[in-house]
């Protein structure tokens, strides 16, 4: 699909369709009422009966009769103008071109990038760069659909070849935002891709495939470690939780140095379990099929970093993914086990069931030969923190309080909300075994806090922060922007957040 920018006025572009955004309001304005002129008053008949109001996401499809060059408006409701944000811009920009895929136009344009059609943000010398980069995110990530493994009436599934992106100038801001919205929604669109595959196809195997290919092409070191080279390192908790399949466990190592010789780097740390069945500890067999989705913070921290990678930006950063399967079988770890992990606390494995704080545990361990800036692990880790938060915001724990409020501020701005759980030492009480030093499970209480409590004797020697997104990680009935399935969650929240560290680029 090719998106780009164009200067042209309304009154000279040819399109199929123009995405014209109307603020609430009982007539029309600003853009919307220059096309109401054009078309004869229509817009306002169309306000007059209350068929379109500029409620946030509402839509209505209008024909121009050749009144003007483009055959199509479709108008696309921002809302109430005192409420209006970069994240209802993105809304607004993927509703409209999701509609208009759905009406089997190939090609559109939209002037949600017109500063007659958004007021002024409040974003600082770069208001053009952040509305452009909104409606190009917005676009783009509405319009992914995971069409790999249909075979009936392939022919008929509708694509959009080409969106225009009208604009009043094309300056270096608004052409950035442009350029940065796709790469960042390319690397979105990546994570929703390893996601979306079953756990036949996505095996630990193919994560480090994929990890080897992307490093490849966005100039990125890659490095994977074996099973022999696990044992060397002593990650007893990491070989514990793959001693149940016959899959072989990987452990991804991608580095790229985009700042500094020497400069500590920012690591990603993504649980990287490419089915999780529960282990010894089963599942129930409702749902397990969603569990393929159980490497989501590895894909982030993998698509993550490409889309640095690509976007230039001057850091060092690391990503680490653990990976493997979790089964049942005669090899399998089982309740009661005792393992030693890579830093030498012993772990009581309570519940086979808790293995992605298992794997992350070694992660977090070897993240120390870096001597990090700061390290933030992505796990889609409990079922609790569904019960806490729903499915709207990802929970955020951490040792920094500095570190986990700049997490919060870019997610505020990517639109991947976190909300912070507490993680007082009395949590911690709850993590205490009888026979080794940390057992894996602090029982039903708390149970997304116990866990994060768990990682924290992991990560005492750097800043850290843990996101738990097991509630963001699956969108069940498709957003503005977000289609069901795969989120792709975290890619876009941990590139705001390296952007907030240094947002200049490499020359």
């Amino acid at each position: 699909m090719k998106v780009y920018l164009k200067k042209e006025g309304i009154e000279r572009h040819k399109t199929g369709c123009l995405i014209v955004g109307s603020f609430e309001s009982k007539e029309p304005e600003g853009l919307v009422k220059v096309i109401d002129r054009k078309l004869n008053g229509m817009v306002s008949k169309i306000f007059e009966e209350k068929d379109f109001e500029g409620k946030l996401n509402q839509t209505r499809l209008i024909y121009t009769d050749r009144r003007i060059p483009a055959e199509r408006v479709l108008l696309v409701g921002l809302g109430k103008e005192k409420e209006f944000t970069i994240e209802r811009l993105r809304q607004a920009s993927g509703t409209s071109s999701k509609a208009l895929k759905d009406l089997g136009l190939k090609r559109f344009s939209t002037t949600l990038a017109n500063s007659t059609s958004v007021p002024p943000l409040e974003t600082g010398e770069k208001g053009g760069y952040e509305i452009s980069k909104a409606v190009t995110e917005g676009a783009i990530l509405s319009l992914y659909d995971f069409i790999e493994y249909r075979t009936e009436k392939r022919q008929e599934i509708k694509k959009v070849e080409e969106i225009i992106i009208l604009v009043e100038r094309e300056d270096k801001d608004v052409n950035s935002g442009l350029n940065d919205g796709i790469k960042i929604s390319e690397a979105v669109n990546l994570a929703r891709d390893m996601i979306n595959h079953p756990a036949n196809t996505a095996t630990p195997t193919y994560l480090a495939e994929q990890a080897k290919g992307i490093a490849k092409k966005s100039g990125i070191k890659c490095k994977v470690l074996e099973k022999a080279d696990m044992e060397k390192l002593k990650m007893g908790a990491l070989l514990a939780v793959a001693s149940g399949s016959d899959q072989p466990p990987k452990f991804i190592i991608l580095e790229y140095n985009g700042g500094k010789r020497g400069e500590p780097p920012v690591i990603f740390v993504g649980k990287g379990i490419t089915f999780d069945s529960g282990g010894i500890s089963l599942k129930p067999s409702e749902k397990m099929e969603e569990m393929k989705h159980d490497m989501a913070g590895g894909a982030a921290a993998i698509c993550a970093i490409k889309a640095a990678a690509d976007l230039k930006l001057s850091l060092n950063i690391v990503s680490l993914i653990p990976a493997t399967e979790n089964l049942p079988s005669g090899k399998a770890d089982k309740p009661g086990d005792v393992v030693k992990s890579m830093s030498g606390k012993t772990i009581e494995i309570i519940s086979t069931d808790a293995e992605g704080r298992m794997i992350l545990a070694d992660a977090l361990a070897y993240a120390e030969r870096y001597k990090p800036k700061a390290v933030i692990d992505l796990a889609t880790l409990t079922g609790a923190v569904i019960i806490a938060l729903g499915h709207h915001a990802t929970g955020i724990m951490g040792n920094d309080k500095d570190l986990i409020e700049v997490v919060k501020k870019a997610g505020g701005k990517s639109g991947e909300r976190v909300w912070e759980l507490p993680l007082w030492e009395e949590y911690e009480e709850q993590n205490k075994s009888d026979i080794a030093d940390i057992k894996n499970v602090g029982g039903r209480p708390a149970g997304t806090i116990t866990a994060a409590a768990f990682l924290k004797k992991f990560a005492s020697n750097y800043k850290w922060v843990h996101l738990d997104i097991a509630g963001t990680v699956w969108e069940y009935n498709g957003k503005p922007y977000i289609p069901k399935g795969a989120v792709g969650v975290g890619v876009r929240l941990l590139v705001e957040y390296l952007k907030s560290q240094k947002s200049e680029v490499r020359s």
